[in-house]
């Protein structure tokens, strides 16, 4: 139960103790208690008592465990069999909970499995990780104040003088949810294996296949559908078109107001990062330094770097770096994804399909959080 029954012991003989030293005092000097003395007599009895039921509790149920009703298994265990059961094709009758439940686009995939897709999706995609998440369904409007157009400031004031009103234009962006479909094939060898951990297997890669086509669309995003970090009007300019210097990245660091500095991160594509990777300083320090406190262990500037393999390399009008705080983008990707199971169509192959739907949007409401670096047109 995880009583301190070493600390109750010894605060009892501590009692114990010091009740006996008053009642030897009593004794020698042939009195009876004084009222200060029996006021503290009442309250280490009292407290003894308590010490004494807590033990004893203690002592009777040590050694009792956790009893699970016959014929009741665990949610995770019964929903992880229908689901294994759903991709083999095969017909096995749970509890009507565990059942899975279609939908048009086939299966609602149980809840204790997406969540284990959507927390593998996060380790595959730290930009999801990173961005502020949101998992309603339905629209959600953010209103944004819009600084450019009047900032609301303080100043001094007068008595019975009247302040002068200062207002800002707030206009609002809505979170979506557009309909996407991640597909992986599996071996049929695999998926007639009874041996094999095939729902595992097949939450790998159904997360790789989602992180994919999140990261994708995080960072370049679909026009008319998701946003990406590159649509950003945040950002700053190289003086060439395919070489960046230490005083662009300094610039660009410092459009990100400090409040947002510490969470901020670099992502750039494989090729920049060896590009910036041979940048040094006044002094003939390299920028780039190792964190070995990180998966992929750099920094730059005191900010850790990502590569990604969806961001432009440095080219006549890309844009090659992103810099900033990631919770600026705010992601919503609705935790009730739907699986479709393709049997036919990759038959030649000796292989099934598996497609991921998903519902999911993604903005940028926090604009001051979010820059990139735009190389020169020429």
């Amino acid at each position: 139960m995880g009583l301190n029954t070493k600390k109750y012991i010894e605060r009892r003989n501590t009692i114990l103790a010091d009740l006996e030293t008053m009642l030897d005092a009593c004794e020698t000097e042939t009195r009876a208690l004084n009222e200060e003395e029996r006021t503290k007599y009442d309250a280490w009895m009292k407290e003894i008592r308590e010490i004494d039921n807590m033990l004893q509790v203690e002592e009777e149920t040590r050694g009792l465990e956790t009893m699970t009703p016959a014929g009741e298994d665990k949610r995770e265990e019964v929903e992880t069999r229908a689901f294994a059961a759903y991709i083999r094709g095969q017909v096995v009758e749970e509890r009507e909970a565990a059942n899975l439940t279609k939908s048009d686009n086939g299966a609602v995939i149980p809840e204790t499995i997406a969540n284990r897709i959507l927390e593998k999706v996060k380790e595959k995609a730290p930009i999801y990780a990173m961005a502020t998440k949101f998992t309603a369904k339905g629209d959600l409007v953010f209103p944004i104040y819009d600084e450019s157009t009047q900032k609301i400031t303080a100043a001094y004031a007068e008595e019975f003088s009247a302040l002068t009103s200062t207002s800002g234009k707030f206009t609002s962006i809505t979170l979506s949810g557009y309909l996407a479909g991640a597909l992986s094939k599996i071996s049929r060898s695999l998926v007639n294996n009874s041996d094999f951990d095939l729902v595992s297997f097949v939450i790998d890669k159904m997360s790789e296949a989602v992180a994919d086509f999140v990261r994708k669309e995080a960072i370049v995003g679909t026009a008319s559908k998701m946003t990406g970090l590159l649509s950003t009007e945040n950002k700053v300019t190289a003086a060439a078109a395919t070489a960046v210097t230490a005083d662009e990245l300094i610039d660009l660091q410092m459009t990100i107001p400090q409040i947002h500095q510490p969470g901020a991160v670099w992502i750039m594509s494989r090729n920049t990062f060896k590009a910036i990777r041979k940048l040094k300083d006044g002094d003939g320090n390299y920028l780039l330094n190792k964190d070995a406190t990180r998966a992929f262990g750099w920094e730059l500037l005191g900010n850790h770097v990502y590569i990604d393999e969806f961001m432009e390399d440095m080219a006549a009008g890309k844009k090659p770096i992103i810099y900033g705080d990631l919770s600026g983008m705010y992601i919503k990707l609705v935790e009730s994804p739907s699986v479709e199971v393709l049997r036919e169509k990759y038959a030649d192959e000796h292989a099934i399909g598996v497609i991921a739907w998903i519902e999911i949007d993604s903005k940028i409401v926090e604009p001051q959080k979010i820059a990139v670096l735009e190389m020169a047109a020429s």
